[in-house]
């Protein structure tokens, strides 16, 4: 029953209980105070007063007789006042007064014939013994006054007083039985007060067992459970055993630490996956770092080798004018066939030397075109995984890559014509051979000799061209990866801040006590995800 109990119910009863007890003890309260009243005033408007009078009236006529006697003593020894007389008159009219009062209260059956009595008796003692006795005195007749003092005013004034007495003794009845009553009354409301307060301490007592279960013993649940919380476990049961304000407090508090676990668990898995995010990207970077460092250094040889291909080229380039004109010469002094057959068979293979020194660079400049764009998709695919950070190094990575492939395209132009050269060379060297038996012939193998070696020299100028625009890509090449190694380098410190942070985020939750085997299933699932991420980037990082 108690389970079922509510604070605002159980407020509202002890409230009503007490409310209802405390109008109870001021009805009995009240009704015993009406009680009292009642009887006091009766006691003093019907009893006292009565009892008053008739007690002043009694005084009043024995003060009379006393008068009279007084009286004759002091009229005997010559001492009698004027006066006395008339004031023993005026206290008979008082006692008469006082009787006459007495006689306008309201009476019973019993007091009425008692006053009766009374009257009968004080009327025989005033008209039989008072009267005259004031007549005998005021006449000077002592002898008649004593007559009646010592024998009729006795004798009517002992009824008298027997019939006064018995009055007085029914007013002294009459008191002693309203306060009899108004005992009995206040022994009732004595009992009514104490049953009152009997059910008032049931009612307590109830009050304080039904508030203890369903108030303090939960409110002591709930700081147990929330000096639990604040300690940081978060595995303790919350059982509301009851349907009231504090079975609903602690069905809240129940949903309270199930959201406060999810939170808490879901921090504690992302702060653990950014831990682990975070010690892959530091790793990451470490790796790129160094292959960075790599490629800056293989890109510097490269500058290098170029600055060496381009200075090579131009003087392949001066020597190919230098040939055009020895063989325009040649063609003026055909003349002097031997001297200059001489000449030519010598520039000729200075020539094919330079074709097979031309040749061996061109190989060079095809194997430096070709890792130049296998670098360049390396470039690209790494651009690609950067993002939206990266996409300025992808446009730089495509040109350098539509560079290289001219360079290839360009480098198979000049070795298919330096093929074609020594084809030349070898004719030449054919012709001058025979150069001696006709100079006609000689003549036409110079001109054709100084058209070949035109387009020679305008191939070397192309191919130096070439050379100067992948030397400047190279350069640039240098610059991003430089300023791609600066990125490295913050990316790293980011890393490493985050996993600081990470590991702070960790220990912050880390205080809390939860259940983790689903964490834990959630956790595995999340990284062994990501321990495949990792091994399908790695072969494009190793290009």
């Amino acid at each position: 029953m108690l389970k079922r109990f509510t604070i605002r119910g159980g407020l509202t009863l002890t409230i009503a209980g007490y409310t209802l007890a405390l109008m109870a003890a001021m009805a009995a309260g009240m009704l015993g105070l009406k009680k009292s009243n009642d009887a006091l005033q009766q006691m003093y408007a019907t009893d006292t007063a009565a009892l008053t009078h008739l007690k002043t009236s009694s005084e009043r006529m024995l003060q009379v007789r006393l008068a009279l006697g007084s009286y004759e003593t002091l009229f005997s020894m010559g001492k009698a006042g004027d006066d006395l007389l008339p004031k023993a008159h005026g206290v008979l009219k008082e006692s008469d007064a006082q009787w006459a009062d007495y006689l306008k209260k309201p009476r019973d059956e019993n007091e009425s014939r008692l006053a009766d009595a009374v009257t009968t008796a004080r009327t025989a003692l005033v008209q039989q013994a008072i009267t005259p006795e004031f007549q005998a005195l005021e006449q000077n007749d002592f002898n008649t006054f004593r007559t009646l003092q010592g024998q009729t005013a006795n004798e009517l004034y002992a009824r008298y007083e027997t019939a006064i007495n018995e009055l007085e003794a029914l007013q002294v009845a009459h008191q002693e039985a309203r306060y009899a009553a108004s005992q009995s009354v206040f022994h009732t409301l004595a009992t009514a007060a104490a049953i009152i307060a009997a059910i008032a301490f049931v009612i307590g007592l109830f009050a304080r067992a039904a508030l203890v279960s369903a108030v303090v013993r939960p409110i002591d649940t709930v700081i147990r459970h929330f000096e639990r919380i604040a300690e940081g476990d978060l595995t303790g049961a919350i059982v509301a055993k009851s349907n009231n304000e504090m079975g609903r407090l602690l069905v809240a508090l129940q949903r309270m630490q199930t959201a406060l676990v999810a939170t808490v668990s879901r921090v504690r898995t992302g702060s653990e996956a950014i831990m682990h995010g975070a010690r892959e990207i530091a790793t990451g970077n470490a790796d790129l770092s160094q292959r960075t460092e790599q490629q800056a250094a293989s890109l510097q040889e490269t500058a290098s080798s170029m600055e060496q291909l381009t200075a090579t080229v131009k003087l392949n380039a001066e020597h190919a004018i230098e040939a055009s004109g020895l063989a325009r010469d040649a063609s003026d002094t055909a003349t002097r066939g031997g001297e200059v057959v001489g000449d030519v068979v010598r520039t000729m293979d200075d020539i094919a030397s330079s074709s097979n020194q031309i040749g061996d660079i061109i190989g060079v400049i095809e194997g430096i075109a070709f890792q130049t764009n296998i670098l360049a998709l390396n470039a690209a695919v790494e651009a690609a995984r950067a993002g939206e950070q990266g996409r300025g190094f992808a446009v730089v990575a495509g040109e350098v890559r539509s560079l290289a492939q001219r360079s290839a395209s360009a480098a198979k132009e000049i070795k298919s014509l330096i093929a074609a050269s020594a084809d030349k060379v070898q004719t030449g060297s054919a012709l001058v051979g025979r150069a001696g038996k006709t100079m006609d012939q000689v003549v036409a193998a110079v001109h054709r000799v100084t058209d070949i070696i035109g387009k020679i020299s305008a191939a070397s100028g192309e191919q130096s061209t070439g050379i100067e625009q992948i030397n400047l890509a190279v350069v640039q090449m240098d610059s991003v990866t430089q300023q791609n190694a600066a990125l490295v380098e913050q990316a790293a410190a980011a890393a490493a801040s985050l996993q600081e942070q990470a590991a702070q985020l960790d220990a912050a939750v880390a205080a809390f006590r939860v259940e983790t085997r689903g964490i834990e299933h959630e956790q595995g699932a999340l990284t062994a995800r990501r321990a495949h991420a990792p091994l399908a980037a790695e072969p494009a990082l190793a290009g």
